[in-house]
């Protein structure tokens, strides 16, 4: 929320995508990546686990960035939802990171219309 009364809602956007960017991909490794796939996952703990611990990490990044617990809380079902669409196969990677993006974007516009304070 600090970006945002200091800077804008231009520069929350991009430590939103910055954030994201770090917890896709340095963040995630090779064991959440291929586990929070339910197809090449060992079990249905592990995907459960994978995909909720890389989802924690997402809301972890919203959560920082924001300064919003509730914030995070969503993040956390909606990054789910999203990586679990993108699992299954429903769309691609392109859609699932436009649909993160988009997400990040409706975040920025919460917090600056003042619907949520951190």
């Amino acid at each position: 929320m600090t970006i945002l009364l200091q800077s804008g809602p231009l520069a929350l956007f991009f430590a939103f995508a910055i954030a994201h960017a770090m917890a896709d991909f340095p963040l995630q490794g090779d064991y959440l990546a291929r586990e929070k796939q339910r197809k090449h996952a060992g079990s249905s703990l592990q995907w459960f686990i994978a995909l909720t611990a890389h989802s924690l990490i997402h809301a972890g990044g919203v959560w920082l960035v924001s300064g919003s617990v509730v914030l995070g809380a969503v993040e956390l079902v909606l990054h789910w939802l999203i990586d679990l669409g993108k699992g299954e196969g429903k769309y691609g990677y392109a859609a699932d990171q436009l649909l993160h993006l988009g997400c990040k974007a409706a975040y920025v516009a919460i917090l600056a219309a003042g619907i949520i304070r951190p």
